[in-house]
């Protein structure tokens, strides 16, 4: 079999290490693997016979996956988003597997969504189409929201032939940390944990048990445990001390520990024989992540785990305490940590002795492969068609919009363009199919000359001005805006000159001078300020409150957007996008809204997956077919 793994980590290194793992064994055992990662190179990590394919890296800043940054700590643009994608399927059609698996996703990596589902969509359209397996942890963060387990669970049942757990249940179960449905738990497949750190280690003695080694992965997010460690150690002297500190850790940092290490504190970077040093530890220090806790047992040391717990992280908490409750460790939540009762733990764990030796599997590389081996030489699951729309509510209100004689306009609105990418060419595409005019709101600092060149021949595509730099200045745990209340006026004045100005020098005789905020979100008090910098139109998103919220400027919004940006950022159940485009119709006959004002949709053509693209060719496809829709251009629209 010709394998082919997909993964993406994000802040430390494990997923790309199980990944990595279980392509070294399927190479192994004769099945070529090739490991697409999407994540920061890691030098530590080996592949063995596996191939590697490096798309551009994305990172994320702590507990932020949201944000997808660079290597330099810059924002990913759409465009790095679409390389990576096509970089992606480029590799799918070079392999051409036998077997896709996605590591984590759909549980997880909800921000990287579009490349994933991209990846799926590929596998199903090919013929014999491949094996497709999910990769998951045997603890997974499980979302608050409701609606993104369902989608999770509709995206396995449809999509997926097995759900490979790399954990054991004698340890905890998938059901202790995510509610899976029947579905769902019937694809599920335990594989026990995968041991990346090689064969078994030779047990020590207890007399050559001497040393308190304390590590933490390879993020930065362990600094606050070795500060804690090394002035921990300041009060256990009677043991030396080694802190192993991972490349995540910038060296500033790094010298900032060697400074403040006692005399008998050794710190130093990570290193490739770290099984060895734990085997002869008297005691371990660490968090509880999935790596962390494969090492400790099949070392078999006695451990004191500080499982991470920023930003409501409960994985290594869950993990910690299940080892815990077999006896293998002793749990210092985050919140305790201190110098004085990381002591107090060490010196328990001191006086313990060695832990016991459980019956939990160490070998789930080469479990991973049987389980795949045997999943392809059974017939395939037959595809399960996604649920389709109930269209039935719209067809309603448009049978009623005839019989009043009444028509309903609805205009078209794309936020982001900055370039000629083949999604912006599909997007065309789409709208010249369908014979629509599209206003694209383009960010003036990212609008580059490729972008008005592929417009050129596009007469019904028009130009709106989506702020300045699209930059979100709204303090942390508030919704995003650039042109928000975060800011003074003055400042927001300011930006908004220059995107129009910007946009003049770029977009030339496509642009329409309409303001279109980032995130729909703006500040009250600008609005009756852009006519004076030139503007005639604002457009958000939402029934607008006035026609003019100032002399001279015409506000036309959008109202239905097929996007979840709330979670997956694939496309919301179709019931709802109907729905809603079916009471924006009622309110207008009602009277419940604004009856002139066009029904507005609005599209992200960036990060659509194939989901977003085909439902909104069979909308577009079903609105034309009503003689009681007009279809205004922009240009009319904003005079």
């Amino acid at each position: 079999m010709k394998i082919l793994i997909a993964v993406t980590h994000l802040l430390g290194a494990g997923h790309l290490t199980r990944a990595a793992a279980l392509a070294r064994a399927f190479a192994r055992t004769g099945h070529p693997a090739t490991l697409v990662s999407g994540g920061m190179p890691a030098p530590l990590v080996s592949l063995g016979d596996a191939a590697l394919v490096q798309l551009p890296p994305v990172r994320t800043a702590g507990t932020d996956f949201e944000t997808l940054l660079d290597e330099g700590g810059a924002r990913v643009d759409p465009d790095r988003l679409d390389l990576r994608k096509r970089m992606l399927l480029d590799a799918f059609r070079s392999v051409r597997p036998d077997v896709v698996v996605t590591e984590l996703f759909p549980f997880g990596r909800r921000v990287l969504a579009g490349e994933f589902m991209a990846l799926v969509d590929a596998a199903r359209a090919v013929a014999p189409r491949p094996l497709i397996v999910a990769s998951v942890r045997d603890i997974l963060a499980c979302p608050a929201k409701p609606e993104r387990i369902e989608e999770t669970h509709r995206r396995v049942g449809a999509l997926y032939d097995a759900v490979l757990v790399h954990g054991d249940p004698n340890l905890v179960g998938l059901g202790r940390s995510w509610p899976l449905s029947r579905e769902a738990a019937a694809l599920v497949r335990y594989t026990g944990y995968v041991d990346e750190g090689g064969g078994p280690v030779a047990e020590p003695t207890t007399a050559k048990r001497s040393e308190i080694l304390v590590s933490g992965g390879s993020s930065a997010a362990s600094l606050p445990l070795y500060r804690a460690a090394l002035a921990a150690a300041a009060s256990v002297t009677e043991r030396p001390w080694r802190v192993v500190v991972g490349a995540g850790v910038a060296q500033p940092a790094f010298e900032d520990l060697r400074r403040a290490a006692p005399a008998h504190v050794a710190v130093e970077r990570a290193r490739p024989d770290f099984r060895a040093l734990l085997a002869r530890a008297a005691v371990s220090v660490s968090q509880a992540g999935y790596n962390t806790a494969v090492d400790l047992l099949r070392a078999g040391a006695a451990a004191v785990l500080v499982p991470f717990e920023a930003g409501h992280e409960t994985e290594q908490r869950l993990r910690a305490e299940c080892l815990a409750a077999l006896g293998l460790a002793r749990l210092l939540p985050e919140a305790e940590l201190a110098p004085a009762t990381l002591a107090e733990r060490v010196r328990m764990q001191l006086a313990g002795g060695a832990p016991p030796r459980p019956e939990i599997r160490l070998d789930g590389a080469e479990r991973t492969v049987a389980r795949v081996e045997d999943l392809a030489r059974r017939p395939h699951r037959p595809a399960v068609a996604p649920p389709r729309a109930d269209w039935s509510p719209l067809d309603d209100v448009l049978r009623r919009t005839a019989g009043e004689g009444r028509t309903v306009a609805v205009w078209w609105r794309d936020d982001d363009a900055v370039a000629a990418t083949p999604a912006l060419d599909r997007l065309l595409e789409v709208a010249r199919a369908f014979d629509l005019p599209i206003a694209l709101a383009a960010i003036p600092r990212g609008v580059e000359r490729s972008l008005m060149e592929r417009l050129g021949d596009e007469p019904q595509a028009h130009i709106l001005v989506h702020g300045l730099a699209h930059l979100n200045h709204a303090p942390p745990g508030q919704r995003k805006a650039e042109f928000g209340r975060h800011r003074p006026l003055a400042a927001l004045v300011r930006d908004a000159e220059a995107g129009l100005r910007l946009a003049e020098t770029a977009c030339r005789a496509k642009l329409l001078p309409v303001f279109v905020p980032p995130w729909n979100r703006t500040a009250p008090e600008l609005l009756p300020l852009l006519s004076d910098l030139g503007y005639r139109g604002f457009s958000s998103f939402g029934d607008h409150r006035m026609r003019e919220p100032a002399p001279g400027l015409r506000q036309i919004n959008t109202h239905i957007d097929p996007i979840d940006w709330t979670g997956s950022r694939g496309l919301l159940p179709e019931d709802t996008v109907v729905a809603r485009l079916a009471a924006a119709i009622a309110a207008r006959l009602d009277g419940d809204a604004d009856a002139d004002e066009p029904i507005g949709l609005l599209t992200h053509h960036l990060i659509h997956d194939e989901g977003v693209w085909r439902f909104c060719e069979t909308l577009l496809d079903r609105l034309k077919r009503h003689e009681h829709l007009s279809y205004p251009s922009p240009r009319t629209l904003f005079p």
